[in-house]
């Protein structure tokens, strides 16, 4: 199921990189146009894994009502297509109430997907999965290489850390002989069924990558390490998604492999300015968004009003 073009046009969308503060200015804009908050994260699907995904906390989520998070136990998996379609439930429901849907997160692909419609590829090669795993393994930044090899334009825009979205960038590969960046590329609507209010936060980098240290600070002082142990403890464990998602596949290797917690912490920090990075291009890169300029000085409330006046 995909949202319909007549139903995306009622939509708002508010996109941006991580710790650029689109929570509460999500919370901010929905008091004021009367919406209903759905995620557009693809790690906040799941339950238990709050601190690191930086999910909003009950008292953010008191304020608004949020959609699109809890779905799922840490051991399941949760498709793409499957995300389209329960958004495109919800979407419905909250306009036959009378309110507003408005789109908040940093996940490209979602916010590309909602947009354009969704390229679903293969189901899952696990033998090949594994396989690549090992190699990766033995011999790191095989995949990487790889990838470029066979799809340069996916691994332009997949970072050698990456390892998830690789695998399947091959995989798509192996099982079809095809490019999965060359099947990923969904056109855009006709104007008259494009959404106008897809916007997103661009924020000073030097202030954004401070507001990113902060936050891993922050997140090891609430308990991610525990987070982190619980979540190891669970039977059945957290599977394969999971564990590869940003801060709990670096905590995992402070407690399983070993490595010293300030040499984690350093790893961490780096490896989340990459990450905002990649979704500074993901959302420079669609056509659909109106960039709000952000220099770290404005209110939640004031940058919602910006929002609106677009």
């Amino acid at each position: 199921m995909s949202i319909a073009p007549e139903l995306l046009h009622q939509c708002w969308f508010l996109a941006g990189p991580t710790a650029c503060g689109k929570t509460a200015t999500a919370i901010e804009l929905a008091k004021s146009i009367d919406a209903e908050i759905l995620s557009l994260d693809s790690m906040a699907i799941y339950r238990d894994m709050d601190i690191g995904t930086a999910k909003p906390t009950a008292q953010e989520q008191s304020q608004i009502p949020h959609h699109l998070i809890n779905l799922i136990n840490p051991e399941e998996e949760y498709s793409l297509s499957q995300y389209m379609d329960r958004a495109a439930e919800v979407v419905q429901d909250i306009l036959a109430r009378n309110k507003t849907p408005l789109f908040a997160g940093g996940t490209g692909l979602y916010l590309r997907s909602i947009l354009r419609g969704v390229f679903e590829g293969p189901p899952a090669d696990w033998d090949f999965r594994n396989r690549a795993e090992q190699q990766e393994l033995e011999t790191p930044g095989y995949l990487h290489a790889e990838l470029l090899k066979c799809d340069p334009p996916s691994a332009k825009r997949l970072h050698p850390n990456d390892q998830r979205r690789v695998i399947r960038a091959l995989e798509v590969f192996h099982q079809t002989g095809k490019q999965f960046s060359a099947q990923q590329q969904q056109p855009e609507l006709p104007p008259e069924y494009r959404p106008a209010k897809v916007f997103w936060l661009h924020p000073n980098r030097p202030w954004l990558y401070a507001r990113i240290n902060r936050r891993v600070d922050l997140m090891l002082e609430q308990g991610l390490i525990e987070e982190v142990t619980e979540l190891l403890q669970r039977d059945p464990p957290p599977g394969r998604t999971a564990v590869q998602g940003l801060g709990y596949k670096e905590i995992i290797e402070h407690l399983r492999d070993g490595v010293p917690l300030e040499q984690t912490i350093v790893t961490l920090k780096t490896r989340t300015r990459q990450f905002a990075k990649r979704q500074h291009t993901w959302f420079r890169n669609l056509s659909e968004c109106q960039e709000i300029m952000v220099d770290g000085t404005e209110t939640a409330t004031a940058l919602a009003k910006r929002i609106e006046q677009a």
